[in-house]
């Protein structure tokens, strides 16, 4: 047993490249990106047997939770894929064969993969691997297969119902629609407010953050800085720039971040060798 902390993008490449004979994919969302991954490594000569068990609920449909026409064109791209829709389903597991199983909290999305915290658990033990997967098979049998074409009609008439959303939207009144603007403003600077403890300052997360990202191994300023916009997308906004005296130093963000790193470095908590960082 192996525990997986966020990101597990690379973790879930494993996953996909140890695919021999089948998988079971479980996650009530699903995007297109991880899936275009997964088509791209299995083996087109021997193609494993996929099941795919989500949630295609109108309400995921319509927000883009779950991509109906993805799944759609991944199937296309895998025939031996198999998609089944379980309303109520909030697991997420992922089975190679009978030999491994991640069950974590991660979706099956670009977010769950890279973007948001996760946490899972890898098992290779068989009979443990072969109990998760009976388990979820039968909850699958609880849902309903869905083909093709369906996947198909579902993808059309949720992009309908996105676009008449959008445009019912768009027909608010202007009053309504500046009072909501103003409120979620209001509710940015308060989420901004919270970001930072009280007393302590942007340089002090981006420290945090470094050390963090730094405890699995050395990484270049150039591989640091999309990890830690990842992070942090509210305190890396690539629209601001650092100006002094009208003249463009670069991103503002990513100068707070250098100051962080040289702060480190003075601390002798991290050091610069060979064109990377690396924790002391």
């Amino acid at each position: 047993m192996q525990l997986l902390v966020s990101p597990w993008a690379e973790t879930f490449e494993s996953f996909a490249h140890s695919i021999a004979r089948s998988a079971l994919l479980v996650s009530p969302f699903i995007s297109r990106e991880p899936l275009q991954r997964l088509s791209s490594i299995l083996d087109k000569d021997s193609l494993p047997r996929i099941k795919i068990l989500t949630n295609l609920a109108v309400d995921n449909l319509v927000q883009g939770s779950t991509d109906a026409s993805a799944i759609a064109a991944f199937c296309r791209m895998i025939p031996t894929a198999r998609v089944w829709h379980l309303p109520g389903l909030h697991a997420k597991v992922y089975v190679a064969d009978d030999r491994v199983a991640i069950v974590t909290s991660a979706n099956l999305t670009r977010a769950g993969l890279s973007g948001n915290y996760e946490y899972g658990i890898e098992i290779t033990d068989a009979a443990l691997v072969t109990k998760i997967s009976e388990d979820l098979i039968a909850y699958g049998d609880l849902g309903s297969e869905v083909s093709l074409l369906e996947l198909d009609q579902l993808a059309e008439i949720s992009q309908g119902l996105h676009e008449q959303q959008t445009q019912v939207l768009r027909s608010a009144r202007r009053t309504l629609r500046e009072e909501f603007e103003r409120r979620v403003e209001t509710a940015r600077e308060t989420l901004m407010y919270l970001r930072a403890k009280p007393g302590e300052s942007t340089n002090a997360i981006f420290s945090r953050t470094l050390l963090y990202l730094l405890r699995n191994g050395p990484l270049s300023t150039q591989q640091l800085h999309p990890l830690i916009q990842q992070i942090h997308p509210d305190l890396c906004d690539d629209s601001i720039d650092r100006v002094i005296r009208e003249v463009h130093f670069g991103k503002r963000w990513k100068h707070m971040v250098r100051n962080a790193q040289q702060g480190l470095k003075s601390q002798s908590l991290i050091r610069f060798e060979e064109g990377k960082w690396h924790l002391v």
